[in-house]
């Protein structure tokens, strides 16, 4: 049986349905799906894609940190996006936080997102 670890921070909005905020199985962690949920308010941020993006990215990382990683950890991003007419502007994001070699990466245009959202990223971490 494969060993899985739950992670849990308060530092990133909680999970929404029946789902861990990210799995640790080994030395790899799976971080679940970020929206731009500011996670004092649990409100969903709306307006600029970069505001958004922005706040998906710091999700991420409080989730990062919580499992003993950073963000320069993700090896694997999927980023799902509404409008794929933003993706400058998520680039500029990743730009400011990643640094070479980059995560590997997939982007997708999907119809809808979970309460609205515009963008949301998973990522896999290795430690």
């Amino acid at each position: 049986m494969i060993k899985k670890t739950a992670i849990k921070t308060d530092k990133a909005p909680q999970a929404i349905g029946t789902y861990s905020q990210a799995i640790k199985s080994g030395n790899t962690v799976y971080l679940s799906g970020q929206i731009p949920i500011d996670p004092i308010t649990s409100e969903l941020l709306s307006g600029d894609i970069s505001v958004q993006t922005n706040q998906v990215f710091a999700n991420l990382a409080a989730v990062a940190e919580a499992a003993g990683g950073s963000m320069q950890d993700i090896v694997k991003l999927n980023i799902y996006l509404t409008d794929l007419a933003h993706f400058p502007k998520v680039n500029e994001a990743m730009a400011r936080i990643f640094s070479e070699p980059y995560p590997a990466r997939a982007t997708v245009g999907v119809a809808a997102l979970p309460k609205g959202a515009e963008i949301e990223i998973d990522a896999v971490m290795v430690l």
